[in-house]
């Protein structure tokens, strides 16, 4: 569909951000998300992701970070751009608006870090994708697309690590991969295939305040950015 001559351009950014919480109903690890309900039309009441407009003083990752800090308490170490989303029909307003959007992966010492209020609020983010329409603009969307690039990522880039502190043991990062992939995984073929592809390396350290024999630990291996994982679920 053609663009009407007249129509307005403006830039906004939008932060997609995932972090891990048991689910309230299974209790398993997840991905959960922030939401912003918005108190304005278009769209009123109805959640959002993170997000506003670009200003003319900001660059783009400032501006995700300052709009995210405002609305979430939250200021990740590991923030990338994921997409532009431009569609002219995405705004129902005389004003198109493209949205740069960014994802953050956030620690469980960042997590904390996590502030609620009335307008704000955490969602598993599995199941906020299940519910059609629920999101404002293209949100949906977005999120969805999101959630496939994370799922697909993992299976050749250490990102998983960026939920982990530095040092980690390997079990530990099995269950973030069980997160992001939302499915248990063979522990056996997991460890094998993590120490096949050198993705991570021995610190020489164990972990500490364990009742039984305490697990070693691991960190992420700098020099492999790429490699192939078959992930297998448990038998």
């Amino acid at each position: 569909m053609a663009a009407p001559s007249n129509l307005q351009t403006e830039l906004a950014v939008s932060t997609v951000v995932f972090a891990l919480r048991p689910h309230p109903d299974t209790g398993e690890l997840t991905l959960w998300l922030p939401l912003v309900r918005r108190i304005r039309e278009p769209f009123l009441g109805q959640w959002a992701l993170p997000g506003g407009p670009l200003e003319p003083e900001q660059d783009l990752v400032s501006s995700a970070r300052a709009t995210l800090l405002e609305t979430t308490g939250l200021a990740p170490r590991h923030m990338e751009q994921l997409y532009a989303f431009g569609n002219v029909d995405r705004s129902p307003s005389s004003t198109r608006v493209v949205s740069i959007v960014y994802w953050a992966l956030v620690r469980q010492d960042e997590d904390t870090d996590a502030v609620e209020g009335e307008n704000l609020e955490w969602f598993p983010a599995d199941d906020i994708a299940e519910e059609a329409g629920v999101l404002a603009f293209d949100h949906g969307l977005i999120l969805a697309y999101a959630l496939d690039r994370l799922r697909a990522k993992v299976t050749y880039s250490p990102i998983a690590h960026a939920f982990l502190p530095e040092k980690f043991p390997l079990a530990e990062l099995r269950r973030v991969y069980e997160a992001i992939l939302n499915r248990a995984l063979d522990p056996s073929n997991f460890r094998r295939q993590i120490l096949a592809q050198r993705s991570v390396e021995d610190t020489g350290e164990r972990m500490t305040g364990t009742a039984h024999r305490p697990p070693r630990l691991y960190r992420s291996n700098p020099d492999r950015t790429r490699y192939t994982l078959t992930i297998q679920e448990t038998p």
